[in-house]
């Protein structure tokens, strides 16, 4: 029973973590393109996400301490959910036409909690699956992710369309709140003796994976693997609306349809990884991933109209499921459960950081050159992950298949 709970309680953690996302991304773009606001700055508000690519800096913090209640994981899970709610709401009172500064440093403050209730989500998650349950656990999760990401996203365009913007996100502020139930029903992880010590929170973790052979290379496929989507994914909310599909349209195919597509591949992809390993699955997948953005192209070259929208968005959003199910898995399999709050957040922080760099400067790419330019770039930065993966795969197949759970999949070197 309990078992089945810590595997089932992914899906609530999994949609507590994805909520906050869009607010401060898609969600946040499209209100700025409607309130008037540059197609440039909008660019530039890539860079609101950066804490997601440094909360390896307060992660051993995390790994460290803990809030009185609810065990090591779940009291700081409680606690920042409470306080993005109060962000979220925060955010929604700015005004988005005449405030552009107090708008970015609302979605700042709601980025930094967002990035640090995910150190504890995804510390959470390593702890409390053995090997046997990641695959299944890494789908649940993913598609918990994804149902908040249609709430926050197609749910948010739709509301945006009959009520306002603003009281979208007090709405969604109010959810945020509802979240913490989840927390509270998820059972506590198994207990695992922290550091002793700040100084050892901050370095033991980095120490222990970097000592392993191959650490380094493990760390530029990380770099590399998600890179064309997280370039993209900044800006398709703009890119549609300047296509002219209407918010409705927007909010029930890209943030409706292709969210439930990515809960599909999500699930099967979670299914698949137990049963061919993590290694072949990244492969697979991976290569589904790197042609996702083509729809996006031939959107940007052709009046496919809603059709075309549809067949794109679904097509994207599967493979993106299927990818990001895969790499969850991995992640996890590279942790050490004494560190799994740190070390986690480092690959993460590494999985996501030259993406939302290369979005900062999206805004000019498509300004100079066009979407159809902008959309095969990514594309095209897909390929070296792959590349990579292949040359390394017999090498990193065997320390994933001789690694423990408390030890990550590469061996010490």
């Amino acid at each position: 029973m309990r078992r089945d709970r810590r595997i089932a309680a992914q899906a609530p953690l999994g949609f507590a973590a994805g909520l906050p996302l869009y607010l401060t991304g898609g969600t946040l773009t499209a209100w700025m393109e409607e309130s008037g606001v540059s197609i440039q700055m909008i660019g530039v508000f890539a860079l609101v996400a950066i804490p997601y690519n440094l909360k390896f800096l307060w992660a051993p913090v995390l790994d460290r301490y803990q809030v009185p209640l609810l065990g090591r994981r779940r009291g700081w899970i409680a606690l920042f959910q409470i306080l993005l709610a109060g962000a979220i709401a925060v955010l929604a009172l700015v005004d988005m036409s005449n405030d552009v500064l107090g708008v970015a440093a609302a979605a700042l403050c709601v980025a930094v909690l967002s990035a640090s209730q995910d150190v504890v989500v995804d510390a959470y998650r390593t702890d409390v699956l053995t090997p046997a349950e990641r695959g299944r656990g890494s789908g649940l999760y993913v598609s918990g992710y994804r149902v908040a990401l249609i709430v926050a996203g197609s749910g948010a365009f739709l509301l945006a369309d009959v009520i306002s913007w603003r009281s979208t996100y007090l709405i969604l502020a109010g959810l945020m709140m509802v979240t913490v139930v989840g927390t509270l029903w998820a059972p506590e992880s198994t207990s695992t003796k922290p550091p002793p010590d700040l100084r050892s929170a901050v370095v033991e973790p980095l120490t222990e994976f970097f000592r392993r052979r191959g650490a380094l290379l493990v760390i530029a496929f990380i770099m590399l693997y998600r890179v064309g989507d997280a370039a993209a994914n900044h800006m398709i909310a703009p890119f549609l609306l300047d296509i002219d599909f209407t918010k409705s349209e927007i909010g029930i195919v890209q943030k409706g349809i292709g969210m439930a597509a990515t809960i599909v591949g999500a699930l099967i992809g979670g299914l698949f990884i137990d049963r061919i390993g993590v290694i072949k699955a990244l492969i697979l997948f991976g290569l589904a991933q790197a042609l996702a953005n083509f729809g996006y192209l031939v959107l940007a070259v052709t009046d496919a109209g809603l059709g075309g929208l549809t067949a794109a968005v679904a097509i994207d959003n599967i493979c993106n499921g299927l990818g990001t199910a895969a790499f969850v898995a991995y992640l996890m399999s590279l942790c050490h459960r004494r560190f799994s709050a740190t070390q986690y957040a480092l690959f993460t922080s590494a999985a996501t950081l030259l993406g939302r760099l290369l979005g900062a400067a999206s805004g000019f790419v498509v300004a100079s050159y066009g979407w159809a330019v902008f959309f095969g770039c990514t594309i095209v930065l897909a390929v070296p992950a792959i590349v990579f993966l292949l040359l390394l795969r017999d090498e990193w197949q065997a320390e994933a298949e001789s690694g423990h759970s408390d030890e990550g999949v590469l061996a010490d070197g």
